[in-house]
């Protein structure tokens, strides 16, 4: 999440926002409410007298509207926030219109802030901040790192050495000096790219020197090294395989250890009963939701307070993608489940 431009009297006040992942859509959803006026840019058709004679001829414009909000819903498999609402500002006052708020788009919010939405602004711009994925391009004497930012990918280091004589010595110094950028990253994957075979022979390396980071490095093969290269990444959809697939490590890992304690009675609940319970004794560390189970009980009942309770305990709200194999598994147990603090009695709860 990024913000554009914070304008605050005390408490209320405008604050307008990029959300560049899908969980800043989700955090936009607890933080924008019924009666908040939101101004985003949008498409709508815009009639004319001489429109109506021929409808069929109606095409949608682009305009900036704001809206008084009724309702907000967030389409996760669409990948976006829907907003609905009344026309205060702007074409057709009066009106009712949705705004559909997507990754990268931006969105102003005029209210009176609450301490806890302004925490979780806060927090969504602070996750951007964070690097998961690494890249560093490599051709022979040339290497230079880059970190995936939610805004782009930032070039923080490089390194160049001109081979001299000894061929093989000063190919282990490069490698060598291009290990040391990495030392201090903290990235989940990092991606190794570039021309040729110096980002196998590098990975072997590393395999060699540091094989846990070896562990984390795929390889993907580029025609340039250096700023072109990160461009090439991206533009291969490497960038992309490679955050999915460490989502969907992470989502792994949980469902592991969700089934391990279920499969040794440990600390865990499951099912929409239990859960409720585990809830409302403020026993939840981590609340793993199956996202096509939230979209169905949506529809039923108030399921999004029984997450802002989880968090309002201090406890973590994970959505799985029922897409894939970790929230696949979590569908089959009810499509939501807890890792607790403490072991629960059911039976005597």
């Amino acid at each position: 999440m990024r913000v554009a431009k914070r304008i605050l009297k005390g408490s209320e006040g405008e604050i307008a926002l990029v959300p560049d992942t899908l969980d800043d859509l989700w955090h936009l959803r607890y933080i924008i409410e019924r009666g908040d006026l939101v101004f985003s840019t949008t498409k709508r058709t815009l009639q004319g007298a001489s429109d109506k004679l021929r409808p069929e001829k109606l095409e949608k414009s682009v305009v900036r509207l704001g809206i008084r909000v009724e309702k907000v819903e967030f389409h996760r498999f669409a990948n976006r926030l829907r907003i609905h609402g009344l026309i205060e500002h702007g074409v057709d006052v009066g009106s009712h219109h949705t705004l559909n708020i997507e990754e990268g788009t931006e969105l102003s919010i005029v209210k009176v802030w609450k301490k806890e939405q302004l925490e979780r602004v806060a927090e969504a711009v602070k996750a951007s901040q964070r690097a998961s994925v690494a890249i560093l391009t490599i051709e022979e004497g040339d290497a230079e790192l880059g970190l995936v930012r939610q805004y782009g990918i930032e070039s923080v280091a490089s390194v160049r050495v001109s081979y001299g004589k000894d061929r093989g010595s000063s190919r282990e110094e490069f490698f060598a000096k291009a290990l040391e950028l990495l030392r201090g990253v903290d990235a989940e994957r990092v991606v190794v790219a570039g021309p040729g075979f110096t980002k196998d022979d590098f990975l072997s390396f590393v395999g060699q020197k540091m094989p846990e980071l070896a562990s984390k490095m795929v390889l993907e093969s580029t025609l340039s090294s250096g700023k072109a290269g990160f461009l090439e990444v991206v533009k291969r959809g490497a960038l992309k395989r490679v955050m999915q697939d460490e989502r969907l490590a992470r989502e792994g890992v949980l469902m592991d250890e969700l089934l391990q304690r279920i499969a040794t009675g440990g600390a865990v609940a499951y099912g929409i009963d239990e859960v409720k319970n585990a809830v409302d004794m403020g026993a939840v560390d981590t609340l793993l939701v199956a996202d096509e189970w939230l979209r169905g009980e949506r529809e039923s009942w108030d399921v999004d307070s029984l997450l802002l309770t989880a968090e309002s305990c201090g406890g973590r709200v994970v959505v799985l993608s029922s897409e894939f194999e970790p929230g696949e598994r979590l569908m089959h147990l009810g499509g939501v489940a807890a890792l607790l603090r403490y072991k629960l009695e059911w039976g005597k709860a």
